[in-house]
């Protein structure tokens, strides 16, 4: 195998102040890709105290007192000093500028700093004003609108499409690109997402159905959002779920032979685009598959194209080494691969798994990171500054010495 080189973001220095959910899963993701990250705490007497913050994963923490000028003095100096080359804000509009720590301020100070920041509604828009969670986000997007059965009311899909798909993820790609144009321009920028607009580009195929016919009949009434009978989940003997997407006639074919279905006069494959028979189909598909428990439907299904798969949960994929359940970093760079999650034995290949041991909790666990954790270590090896000389901590929180100002 050709010799691999570090992970992408190797040498990128990331400040990422505490939040929930989309903000530190962006910084989980610069991590993961090679990126040094350190959080900034809230201070606390206690500071072996975690936060309940899992995404962790790679991160190191100190402890700042932001209603202090130390404090504020202390992150300044990190941008100063050229240490930071990213800065994560994921707070509500307005909050760091009130501290001194807004955009205009620390790229004066550091010209080629990214300052992210993530928002859950527009920070032009009517709601910027309002506290929101997921679920009020793609609400307004119209992607609520689109997800749930017709009988029911919109379905919020957890918290993956406005959090972490539509935020976190979104960030992390502006992130990238905002690196991507400061090798050219050699200067940093703001890099502005919100999960109302991240949620909304995710629906635009869907959105274009709306107009295209392919999601014109109102919602869980389609081909893709539940309404086909040949595009959903069954339940199987014993209780567990198959998932079938056998859209295309030669896929639909051997589908509905793998069922037993094909040579009973059915004329399924003549129906398919017929709305009118779509709930005789699924009662058919239902009441088929129930026949059968879930392994007995693999034993017929596996290897062939039948578009039918088993609906695996957590449990089994971490537990049962037959299932490809490893954790692995969501895309392979050949040659520079990212880091691994899996703890796996060392033969394993760096290239598809991703390089190093992995992580504790092979990525089904997050482990909390207590304020301080690790911090002295990467100030260490971020700037050379030595608790005590460069710093010292007061009540859990971080202050310069004045050996470590430089403003």
């Amino acid at each position: 195998m050709a010799s691999i080189g570090p992970p992408p973001l190797t040498g990128i220095k990331v400040l990422e102040f505490a939040g929930l959910a989309p903000c530190p899963f962006a910084g989980m993701l610069l991590a993961d890709a090679g990126a040094s990250v350190m959080r900034i705490d809230r201070a606390s007497d206690t500071r072996s105290l975690p936060t309940s913050d899992l995404l962790t994963r790679r991160k190191a923490s100190i402890a700042v007192d932001l209603k202090s000028a130390s404090g504020v003095s202390f992150v300044k100096e990190l941008v100063a000093q050229g240490a930071a080359d990213v800065l994560i804000d994921p707070f509500r509009p307005g909050v760091l500028e009130k501290l001194g720590l807004g955009p205009d301020r620390l790229l004066e100070i550091n010209p080629r700093l990214i300052y992210a920041r993530l928002t859950g509604f527009r920070r032009d828009g009517r709601y910027a004003s309002m506290a929101g969670h997921d679920i009020n986000y793609i609400a307004v997007s119209g992607a609520l609108s689109l997800l749930g059965r017709p009988d029911d009311t919109p379905h919020p899909p957890t918290n993956i499409l406005a959090d972490f798909a539509g935020g976190g993820a979104n960030l992390f790609q502006g992130i990238l690109l905002a690196l991507l144009a400061r090798q050219s321009s050699g200067r940093g920028q703001v890099v502005e997402a919100n999960m109302v607009d991240g949620s909304a580009y995710l629906a635009t195929f869907p959105r274009f159905g709306l107009k295209s016919g392919m999601g014109a009949r109102g919602r869980g009434n389609n081909l893709l959002d539940g309404g086909c009978p040949y595009y959903d989940t069954y339940e199987t003997k014993d209780g567990k779920y198959f998932s079938v997407g056998a859209l295309e006639p030669q896929f639909f074919k051997v589908l509905v032979e793998g069922m037993g279905l094909g040579s009973h006069g059915h004329g399924l494959e003549d129906k398919r685009f017929d709305f009118d028979e779509w709930p005789a189909m699924r009662t058919l598909f239902r009441d088929t598959f129930k026949e059968k428990t879930r392994s007995e439907w693999e034993a017929i299904f596996d290897g062939t194209d039948a578009c039918a798969a088993p609906v695996l949960d957590y449990e089994e994929l971490e537990n049962d080494p037959a299932r490809e359940g490893d954790q692995r970093p969501s895309v392979t760079l050949r040659g520079t691969p990212c880091l691994a999650i899996n703890q796996r034995p060392a033969r394993s290949d760096p290239v598809t798994h991703g390089q190093g041991a992995g992580v504790a909790g092979d990525g089904y666990a997050g482990e909390p990171l207590a304020p301080g954790d690790g911090g002295p270590e990467m100030l260490r090896s971020w700037l050379g500054w030595e608790e005590g000389e460069h710093y010292h901590v007061q009540k859990g929180a971080y202050v310069l010495s004045r050996a470590g100002s430089k403003l």
